[in-house]
This record gives C-alpha cells, sequence and structure tokens, in this order.
C-alpha cells in the first residue's frame, strides 16, 4: 500500500467545512450514498457496498481520521484542513492508501468526492 495526498482549495470556513468532513449528515451529503454511525464506529454506504471505519480522535480540530476496520493494515484516510496565515486561503489535504496499480483510479476517486463536496457547500 502507498500513501498518498491530494491538495484542493476551498472557498469556505474550516468550521463550516468540519461539518462535512466529521458528521454522518455532512459525509452522506458528498461522499457516500448514506453514511450512519454509532458512536466512533461509521458505516459508509455505496450502492449494495457497506464498508464500516472508525473515526480517531486528534489533538487537533482541523484533522478528521478514519481508519477502516475490515483492513489489517494500519490504512486510513484523513482530512486535514488548513490555512495559510497570510493569505488566509483554506486547503483540504487528503491523506490515503492505495495500491500501486490503483494509485491514479484513487486519486480521481478523489477529485470527484471533493467536486462534489465542493457543489454542496458552494464552494
Amino acid at each position: 500500500m502507498k500513501k498518498f495526498e491530494l491538495e484542493f482549495p476551498l472557498q469556505a470556513s474550516p468550521n463550516f467545512i468540519s461539518q462535512y468532513l466529521s458528521t454522518p449528515d455532512g459525509l452522506g451529503e458528498w461522499f457516500a450514498d448514506n453514511v450512519k454511525s454509532r458512536s466512533e464506529i461509521f458505516t459508509f454506504i455505496w450502492d449494495d457496498t457497506e464498508e464500516q471505519a472508525e473515526m480517531i480522535p486528534t489533538k487537533e480540530n482541523n484533522i478528521v481520521r478514519y481508519k477502516w476496520l475490515e483492513s489489517d493494515d494500519d490504512v486510513y484516510f484523513e482530512f486535514r484542513i488548513e490555512v495559510d496565515e497570510i493569505t488566509k486561503d483554506v486547503s483540504l489535504i487528503v491523506t490515503d492508501f492505495s495500491e500501486d496499480d490503483e494509485l491514479e483510479e484513487s486519486k480521481m476517486f478523489w477529485e470527484n468526492q471533493i467536486n462534489q463536496l465542493k457543489l454542496v457547500i458552494g464552494a
């Protein structure tokens, strides 16, 4: 598995963006067809597929990490919101893992999902 990061500029406040990254309702608007949660366990539903991930608490409010429950490896996906101190530009950094032969497909998946997020939040 290969770790990769993608950066997406967003025209919205970090607090506004974070609700779409850390709540079932927010994630259900752009990331999956439906999202349910029981405490820290999130169930992501796409068509006929369900996958579960645990939300891993982080010390910083601007990072949300989910670890896939069915993965043996230390595989997760993470959203990190960064604000440029000078320009105040907001970026969303997505960290994920992929097999080498699926890397481009994984990047395309995230580009499509973040485009959907931008539509939802009007950014």
